[in-house]
């Protein structure tokens, strides 16, 4: 049996894709070592200048690394949108694909050739392979997107929004489910958007109604919804649910009029805080957040009022990243903040994240919450470690458990845990029964 190994970079939408591709190659034997293995993909990230250093990094490395007669497969973000330039300047790379052909993977490796199909990939009823868990499965709900930002090039080679079928969507969560899968975070560029290519507002709502129905499914949360899409009913939709939580994961990236504004945001900051306010104000909600930090335009005092409204605010979890000149974007030709301002920038806000990150885990001490277990912790084999119910996957943090009342631990299983105490961003907590 040929042997692959396989690595995806960037963000959750990668990763579906890059399970589909394994999907396809399940007549490979999977390998962690790369002089092993007899193929090699790298599914690559393109959104950002740190992401695209990080995929053109690890090719250099893969080519490198790899046995002789192995066959090294580039595709991903990065290779749809510097299509020719890569094809130019990787000599070392056997194949390259786009963003349209992970379904026929097994096809551009069989016949060594290179594929790149007019179209973006949309997920239909192909069986993918999960990685990283035995009971949390992402579900990609949409591909492309008709927001404007104009700070985001996504759209230039991604294309315009396209939602997956619902029916297709719910066929995916049955097969999951009963493969032994109970915890789902549904995804896309701009999921609160789903289904408005079909005239659609809040088909959302539809996805929960039917997820809903679905015996086996536990936990359920929705994640990257868009601030001029998301609408009250739709949060009061999510509240009402007993499956999926009161999590809400919506980037405002600032919220300075005129940044949004010059941001092409479509919202303005009343509108901003009358969602997240709402979103707060429900019980037991989960608010994560991302922020952009020197955007072309943003004075000091922009930068200054999105600290305040980040430190009044308490978000759970808040993600900042120093903005990046990006080609075939609106914000490529407007005059651009020195690096050394965005340094400083970035490093104070950072505090305020730190600040923010700290009382959201504090709050929890003291608590009964449910758990999944993980595996071992990353602190070692003397914790096992845990996600809380309502944490995104990998993303919002650890539950170190090294206590229980049973007298095994299951990994995947779900537990009721009380939480004791919060160390460097970690929960510690002890089982008291299985849930």
């Amino acid at each position: 049996m040929s042997k692959l190994h396989l690595i995806s970079l960037g963000c959750n939408k990668n990763l579906v894709d890059s399970e589909i591709m394994l999907g396809r190659l399940r007549n490979f034997e999977l390998t962690n070592e790369i002089s092993d293995a007899d193929v090699i993909i790298v599914n690559t990230c393109g959104f950002i200048a740190s992401a695209k250093e990080e995929s053109v990094r690890t090719i250099l490395e893969m080519a490198e690394a790899k046995k002789q007669g192995a066959t090294l497969v580039v595709t991903g973000c990065l290779m749809q949108r510097y299509r020719e330039e890569l094809m130019r300047e990787l000599p070392e790379v056997d194949l390259f694909t786009g963003v349209g052909d992970y379904d026929k993977i097994d096809e551009i490796i069989l016949k060594k050739q290179n594929l790149f199909s007019p179209d973006v990939y949309l997920q239909s009823n192909e069986e993918r392979i999960i990685t990283g868990s035995n009971y949390h499965a992402y579900i990609k709900i949409a591909e492309g997107c008709n927001q404007k930002c104009s700070f985001c090039a996504i759209p230039t080679f991604k294309g315009k929004l396209k939602s997956r079928s619902l029916e297709n969507i719910i066929d995916e969560v049955k097969r999951l489910v009963q493969k032994g899968y109970y915890d789902f975070s549904f995804l896309s560029q701009d999921s609160s958007s789903w289904m408005r290519d079909n005239g659609v507002s809040d088909g959302l709502i539809s996805l929960i109604d039917e997820v809903e129905k679905i015996n086996g499914v536990k936990s359920a949360r929705i994640l990257y919804l868009y601030p001029s899409t998301t609408t009250m009913a739709l949060i009061d939709r999510i509240v009402a649910s007993p499956v999926f939580h009161n999590y809400f994961d919506m980037p405002i990236q600032h919220i300075s009029d005129k940044m949004l504004r010059v941001m092409k945001r479509g919202s303005n900051e009343a509108k901003v805080r009358e969602i997240l306010s709402a979103m707060r104000s429900t019980p037991n909600s989960f608010l994560r957040t991302g922020v952009i930090v020197g955007h072309p335009g943003e004075s000091d005092e922009d930068f200054d009022s999105l600290c305040k409204f980040l430190e009044e605010f308490k978000f759970d979890r808040i993600s900042a990243f120093a903005y990046s000149r990006e080609e075939d974007t609106a914000a490529f030709d407007m005059e651009q903040i020195p690096t050394k301002i965005i340094s400083k920038r970035l490093s104070k806000i950072e505090k305020v994240i730190k600040k923010t990150l700290d009382d959201s885990f504090r709050l929890q001490i003291g608590r009964e919450i449910i758990a999944s277990i993980e595996g071992e912790s990353s602190e070692g084999e003397m914790f096992f470690g845990g996600k809380m119910d309502v944490w995104d996957k990998d993303i919002d943090g650890e539950i170190l458990i090294n206590e229980s009342d049973e007298r095994e631990l299951e990994v995947g299983a779900r537990y009721l845990c009380e939480v004791t105490d919060s160390v460097d961003n970690k929960l510690i907590a002890r089982v008291i029964k299985r849930a």
